[in-house]
C-alpha cells in the first residue's frame, strides 16, 4: 500500500516508529468482514461467526459473502457493517436509562449507526437519522425501512438546520465527515483522497458542524464525538475545543482489556478518548469520545404548543371530513397492522401512513422545521377504492403477517422477485395480494391475478445484477 509520505510521517510521529510499523502492516492485510443481525427479525444462520466483543448482536465472518445476492440481506436480517463502529452502542448502553428518549443521527448515511442505535435504544425512542447529501438520504431511508422499526424520521438536511431545535436531543450522535485515514485498507479512494489540506479543512468544518448542532441537545444530554481517522486535529484536538469552549465533560466508557482499544494520544490532555488501530483491534481505524452537555437548570427544554392532536388517530392529514370510503381504507389498513391502537393513522389522496401516537407531535415538529424523507411506517398506497400494501409494510417489525395469505419461495423465485421479475405461483393460490417469504422471512408482496403476479418489489431498489456468481455464499 503507498500511503502517502505526509501521512506516513505525522502519523509516525504520533504513535512512534515500532507502533507505526505494526499499523503498516496491518493496513496491507486483508480487512475483516462484520455483520449485524437485527435482533427482530430472527435468522438461523449455519455460517461460522465471531462475536464481536462490544457488540450484542456483531460478529465477525471467515469469508466475505455474496450479500448482494442474499434475499435475507434485501430483507433487513442483517446489516454488513464494520466491527470498530459498533462500539457506540457501549456509549447507549452505559448512558442511556430504560425511558423512551429523543436521539439525533446527524451523518447517518449509508445507515449502519442508525440500524444500530435503534435497536439498542429504549423501547418507544424515537430516532432521526439525517444526510445532507440527497442522493446519500433516500440510501438511508431505504435500510432504515429494511429495518423495520416504526419510530423513526429520516431527513435531508444541513447541520445547522437542526439550531432551531433547542434542548430537542437527548443523544446526538455526530460521525463527522473525516479525512477517512481508517478507512485506506479498505478503500483506495480514501488514500488517493488525502491530503494535508483536506485534514486542514475537515477540523475545521468538524467544529462548525459541533457548533451548529450543539443547541439541539438537551442540558444533561449525550454528545457522541466518531471520525474513522487517526490524527488528533480531527480527534482529540476537537474534543479539546469542545470541553474549552462549552460546558461539557467527556465521559469514561467501560472497556476490557482484551479490547485493545487505545487512548488518548494529545500530549498533555487527560479526557477519556477511545481509539481502535487496525493493528490492535479486528476492524478499521476508529475514533469516539462521549461528552455531556451540563445540566444547567437554567436552561428551560423548550416546549413546542401544537394545537391538540389526541384524537387524532385514523384522521385525515387534510382538513376535509373524513369519506365514508375513506373511514373503509383505514380501518383496513389498521387491520395490517400488529397493534393498531400504538398509531394514528393518516390518510391523504394517494397514500396511508402510521405514525407512532406518542410522537405525533414530534413529527409534525420536525416535518414544519426539517426536510422529512420518510417517517413512520407507509401501510399502503390508494389506487380507487381499494389499498395496495406498501412494501415498507413487508419490512415492518410492526405488520400482521396473519393478514395476507403468504407463499414461501426458493432461493432462485426470491432472487427474481428481487430483480422485479414475474413469479410463478402455486394454481391453487388465492387472488389478491400475497406475501411472499423465503426461509420464512417476508421479502414483499406481489398482487395474484390468476393468469399471472405482479411484482411490487420497489423499481429503485432491485437488483440489477442479471447473472448469479458461479459460487453463492448467503447467510
Amino acid at each position: 500500500m503507498n500511503l502517502p509520505i505526509p501521512f506516513v510521517e505525522y502519523t509516525r510521529r504520533l504513535l512512534g516508529v515500532d507502533t507505526f510499523e505494526q499499523l503498516a502492516v496491518a493496513l496491507n492485510e486483508v480487512p475483516p468482514v462484520s455483520i449485524r443481525f437485527n435482533s427482530k427479525k430472527v435468522v438461523n444462520s449455519t455460517i461460522n461467526k465471531e462475536p464481536v466483543p462490544w457488540s450484542t448482536q456483531g460478529f465477525y465472518l471467515d469469508e466475505r459473502l455474496t450479500f448482494t445476492f442474499d434475499p435475507l440481506f434485501h430483507a433487513g436480517c442483517y446489516y454488513v457493517q464494520e466491527a470498530s463502529s459498533m462500539f457506540v452502542e457501549q456509549v447507549l448502553r452505559n448512558y442511556t436509562s430504560v425511558e423512551p428518549l429523543k436521539m439525533l443521527d446527524l451523518c447517518a448515511a449509508p445507515g449502519g449507526k442508525s440500524t444500530h442505535a435503534r435497536s439498542v435504544l429504549p423501547s418507544g425512542s424515537l430516532l432521526v437519522a439525517n444526510e445532507v447529501m440527497r442522493n446519500r438520504s433516500q440510501i438511508l431511508a431505504e435500510n432504515l425501512i429494511k429495518w423495520g422499526y416504526p419510530d423513526v424520521v429520516v431527513t435531508n438536511n444541513d447541520p445547522s438546520d437542526f439550531t432551531q431545535l433547542t434542548s430537542y436531543f437527548d443523544v446526538i450522535l455526530t460521525d463527522v465527515p473525516c479525512s477517512g485515514e481508517g478507512m485506506f485498507r479498505k478503500d483506495a479512494v480514501a488514500i488517493d483522497e488525502w491530503s494535508e489540506e483536506n485534514v486542514d479543512t475537515c477540523w475545521q468544518r468538524q467544529r462548525r458542524i459541533i457548533k451548529d448542532i450543539w443547541p439541539a441537545l438537551k442540558p444533561g444530554g449525550i454528545l457522541i464525538y466518531s471520525t474513522c481517522t487517526y490524527n488528533t486535529l480531527e480527534n482529540e484536538e476537537n474534543v479539546q475545543w469542545i470541553l474549552d469552549n462549552f460546558e461539557a465533560e467527556a465521559l469514561t466508557i467501560p472497556t476490557k482489556d482484551d479490547w485493545n482499544i487505545t487512548g488518548n494520544l494529545l500530549q498533555g490532555a487527560e479526557f477519556p478518548v477511545y481509539r481502535f488501530m487496525p493493528s490492535r483491534t479486528r476492524g478499521e481505524g476508529f475514533f469516539l469520545a462521549a461528552i455531556r452537555k451540563a445540566d444547567d437548570d437554567s436552561f428551560a427544554e423548550v416546549k413546542y404548543k401544537k394545537e391538540n392532536k389526541k384524537n387524532n388517530k385514523n384522521k385525515k392529514s387534510s382538513n376535509k371530513k373524513s369519506s365514508n370510503n375513506d373511514k373503509e381504507l383505514l380501518a383496513k389498513a389498521s387491520r395490517w397492522l400488529n397493534d393498531a391502537d400504538q398509531y394514528s393513522l393518516t390518510i391523504d389522496d394517494v397514500s396511508i401512513k402510521a405514525i407512532p401516537t406518542n410522537y405525533i407531535n414530534d413529527i409534525e415538529l420536525l416535518k414544519s422545521t426539517l426536510r422529512v424523507i420518510n417517517s413512520g411506517i407507509n401501510i399502503a398506497e390508494i389506487k380507487g377504492n381499494d389499498l395496495i400494501p406498501h412494501h415498507a409494510l413487508a419490512m415492518s417489525c410492526e405488520c400482521n403477517f396473519d393478514a395476507f395469505e403468504s407463499i414461501e419461495l426458493s432461493y432462485e423465485q426470491a432472487i427474481a422477485y428481487l430483480r422485479k421479475e414475474a413469479i410463478n405461483l402455486p394454481p391453487s393460490t388465492s387472488k389478491g395480494f400475497i406475501l411472499l417469504t423465503y426461509k420464512n422471512t417476508p421479502i414483499g408482496f406481489v398482487k395474484n391475478i390468476g393468469n399471472r403476479a405482479n411484482n411490487l418489489y420497489p423499481q429503485e431498489w432491485r437488483i440489477r445484477s442479471g447473472y448469479l456468481p458461479e459460487e453463492i455464499k448467503t447467510i
